[in-house]
């Protein structure tokens, strides 16, 4: 049978390796306490297990196309499998730091090449015409991974250990080899790289994105550039990646064809899928965050509340996937941008008394809203590349979702513990003896404790005191993390401009040469 024959065989075997990689990028967050106590680490040592990972996802994924190239797809796809569920293995029986760190690492390369190798991997096996339906598949895990992610790590660290956040892999894994084994054939076009491996651009890429990487995850913990690691890390990045674009323009044969962004619809479906990133990866990670330590959920439920935004994801998914190619693709997508503005304008009105049902309609919206962007955007940058370019494409085409991913939660950290700070200094302003309004609400709350605790009026005035400092800083939470909706929803503003250089309804039947 061929490629073709076997596409929604095809479509099951990448969607699981692209699902079960990007669940790793954020499964391991909510188990870190717990390897925190297991190996005696304070809390810049633990994060590694984390940061190492998306360092090692960043510098794999630009490369894969020419690697792809260089040891034949199938064959990659596969040694990428049998290496991540290996590193899983070694990370769930890691008897110490360093070397569960070590592990990551591997495990992050090899999960790294693995999404981009699935994404061409599909758009070869569907034809031009059904890639709205081969990137709604495939939209599945990369959407369904953050979401289910943490929620899936708490109730296996809580129930089983932190150690089967990573066993978990493993049957998955070798079934992904197996169907990858019997069903993926490389194209007929697929030719090994000419000449020798140009060693300077991989050395330029793990300096640039390596160090781009660190700085985004380490940087709100060290006050970003009043730390002098992080300006040094900074000039390595800046130094590193302007490197790597000028050995990609001048080498005769450079890992990385650049070359790519002179297609408008490729160069602004990056930029697109950039500010997508930003905003998803942003909203995944600040909404969890609000209700657990704020609104008081545990993981589980504060898991419910981000499910029902999957399942709307996916609903719109398989929707756009066959409306694409009948209606202008810059419509959908537009209608995506919209609905994700929709939906982080509500969460303007977050307070301590918001309901499960109001914030859970957020997630609905904006998932609906993703499936809205992803399955047009991906279908739209593609549609000028030729066949053999698609390992390159995909790429560079997932680095652009992840760094944006990254920026978006870097951005987002920031300006929650910085707007917090701002709200704070100016709500104690009015927590004065001469506020009438401050004096009344004082004495109701001591009226109150002396009820409930019966205690002397010097301990139950301690007491008031603490009560009124917790509202406040309730408050000035609450107040931040509506700065924080209101950031990522510019970026879906930014975005709207930009949907004019896609290509619409009459491009999409391009076919470029082999």
């Amino acid at each position: 049978m061929s490629m073709r024959d076997n596409k929604y065989v095809i479509a099951l075997t990448v969607m699981l390796g692209t699902l079960v990689e990007v669940i790793d990028t954020s499964v391991a967050n909510v188990s870190l306490p717990h390897m925190q106590g297991t190996f005696s680490a304070g809390v810049d040592e633990i994060t590694w297990v984390v940061t190492s990972y998306l360092v090692a996802n960043a510098v794999i994924l630009p490369i894969t196309g020419w690697l792809g190239n260089y040891f034949g797809r199938k064959r990659f796809y596969l040694l990428c499998i049998v290496v991540f569920t290996i590193a899983s293995f070694g990370s769930g029986a890691a008897p110490s730091l360093m070397f569960l760190i070590l592990m990551r690492v591997i495990q992050g390369a090899a999960g790294g090449a693995m999404v981009p190798m699935s994404q061409a991997i599909l758009l070869e096996s569907f034809p031009k015409e059904e890639h709205g339906k081969a990137m709604a598949l495939f939209g599945v895990g990369v959407v369904f991974g953050p979401i289910i992610g943490p929620t899936l790590g708490g109730w296996i660290t809580d129930n089983w250990g932190w150690r089967w956040v990573f066993y978990i892999n493993i049957p998955v894994g070798m079934l992904a080899f197996l169907l990858g084994y019997l069903f993926i054939t490389d194209p007929p076009y697929l030719k090994r790289p000419e000449g020798r491996v140009d060693y300077w651009s991989f050395i330029f890429i793990c300096l640039g994105l390596g160090s781009l990487e660190i700085m985004l995850n380490r940087g709100e913990r060290y006050d970003w550039f009043n730390s002098n690691f992080i300006n040094i890390l900074a000039c390595l990045s800046f130094t590193g990646i302007a490197l790597f674009i000028w050995r990609s323009l001048t080498a005769r044969h450079p890992l990385v064809d650049l070359s790519l962004f002179r297609y408008k619809e490729f160069a602004s479906g990056n930029f697109l899928m950039f500010l997508t990133g930003f905003g998803l990866y942003g909203a995944f990670t600040m909404l969890p965050l609000f209700l657990q330590h704020l609104m008081g959920y545990t993981a589980t439920w504060s898991g419910l509340v981000l499910s029902p935004g999957g399942l709307a994801a996916l609903i719109a998914m398989i929707l756009v996937g066959n409306l694409i190619g009948k209606i202008d693709t810059r419509i959908l997508v537009f209608l995506g941008a919209i609905f994700n503005i929709l939906s982080l304008w509500m969460l303007k009105y977050l307070n301590m008394d918001i309901d499960f049902f109001y914030v859970t309609v957020t997630r609905i919206l904006q998932g609906f809203g993703i499936g809205f962007l992803f399955v047009p955007i991906t279908t739209a940058a593609f549609v000028r590349l030729k066949p053999r370019d698609m390992g390159q494409g995909t790429g560079l085409f997932n680095l652009f979702r992840n760094e944006g991913g990254s920026v978006g939660i870097a951005i987002a950290a920031t300006i929650l513990s910085r707007r917090a700070q701002f709200h704070q200094a100016r709500l104690v302003d009015h927590l004065t003896p001469y506020n009438p309004i401050y004096n009344e609400r004082l004495a109701g709350a001591a009226k109150a404790l002396f009820t409930l605790s019966g205690k002397d009026p010097v301990t139950n005035k301690a007491l008031t005191l603490k009560f009124m400092y917790e509202l406040l800083r309730q408050q000035t939470g609450v107040l931040a993390y509506i700065d924080v909706f209101w950031t990522l929803m510019l970026a879906f503003i930014i975005f709207i401009p930009f949907i004019l250089l896609l290509s619409g309804r009459k491009t999409k039947v391009i076919i470029p040469e082999i």
